[in-house]
């Protein structure tokens, strides 16, 4: 089994559960993805480490580091990063806040991250890409150059096309679609 397979049956295995359900985006969906039981597992950050970086790489994107909005976005932004420790060039993680803290430095973007660099946006699912847009205009609101947005699952619902109209690459380890699930 690839990489891709044995993440795609671990997202099944662990993260999709049916029935009505609201999500973040206000839509209504006979289905939830609940990514972090695969992205903060010990195997599937394995995966999504490896599966980011080369989609990463083969999409011709050199970011200093990898990050988004969290919750979601940390557990697959860490992946990346500690997956190209071993193999450079070293890309580092850092978090978007949903909201600029009031108290010490005050800051919405936290980790490796100064004014100039160039970024990957990590999500974890991609639905109506409110969740990506929010974390590049906060970048971007930074001083950050926003390379592409990485996705584990596409919910196939609008979102890449959403991110795509604010000027930034999409790329996606896995879509909906491919999990073998009816998109609602």
């Amino acid at each position: 089994m690839s990489d891709l397979e044995t993440l795609e049956a671990l997202l099944l295995q662990r993260s999709l559960v049916f029935g009505d359900f609201v999500l973040a985006s206000g839509q209504h969906s006979s289905y939830y993805i609940d990514a972090r039981k695969t992205t903060m597992a010990a195997l599937g950050q394995r995966l999504i480490g490896l599966l980011g970086l080369e989609l990463i790489r083969n999409r011709g994107w050199v970011p200093i580091a990898v990050g988004g909005l969290t919750m979601g976005a940390d557990p697959v932004a860490y992946a990346i990063a500690r997956a190209s420790l071993d193999a450079p060039p070293v890309i580092d993680g850092f978090s978007v806040r949903k909201a600029t803290k009031e108290h010490g430095t005050k800051k919405r973007v936290e980790g490796n991250f100064t004014s100039g660099f160039a970024v990957v946006i990590a999500e974890d699912v991609m639905t109506s890409g409110g969740s990506a847009i929010q974390a590049v205009e906060a970048v971007r609101s930074e001083g950050g150059i926003v390379l592409g947005v990485l996705a584990v699952v596409d919910r196939e619902q609008g979102g890449v096309e959403a991110v795509r109209r604010h000027g930034v690459e999409v790329a996606c380890i896995t879509t909906i679609s491919r999990l073998g699930v009816k998109r609602t």
